[in-house]
């Protein structure tokens, strides 16, 4: 099986369990996951901003919330980067650990950044850092996730 077929049927497990937890919550945790690992270098490009737009309005994952809503979400928190790569990091992870202690939805949370991190076929170190934090930061293992 190849890469993109792969990544579209572990797509189409997550939204499966997306649609189970439809929540405020967890889109606003999702969202700030994935604004953390697009600045996981330190910073978002405009040119990374338009490709997660585009990713979150054509993603079956998200799709579940709403695009519009969804993208008004992931622009907040990647406003928040871009003032501040600090202040956004500590505030998404304020928000992503709300989920702490429900392994379910922090395990969603956690394949959704790796997804995203995935999106363009290159899973760089500095993401993997980003994934590894959010994972130690909802009190899961990285190693159940190969990281």
């Amino acid at each position: 099986m190849g890469f993109f077929d792969d990544f579209k049927n572990r797509l189409s497990g997550l939204t499966e369990e997306f649609k189970k937890f439809k929540n405020k919550d967890i889109l606003n945790s999702v969202m700030a996951a994935c604004a953390y690992i697009a600045a996981a270098d330190g910073h978002i490009d405009p040119e990374e901003k338009r490709k997660m737009i585009g990713l979150v309005k054509n993603s079956p994952l998200i799709s579940v919330y709403g695009a519009d809503n969804a993208i008004k979400v992931f622009t907040e928190h990647a406003d928040r980067f871009d003032f501040d790569f600090e202040i956004g990091k500590t505030e998404a992870l304020r928000i992503i650990s709300k989920h702490r202690g429900n392994s379910e939805i922090a395990r969603l949370i956690i394949r959704a950044a790796i997804m995203i991190g995935n999106s363009d076929g290159n899973f760089d170190n500095n993401e993997k850092t980003a994934v590894r934090t959010i994972i130690n930061e909802l009190g899961e293992n990285p190693s159940d996730f190969d990281l």
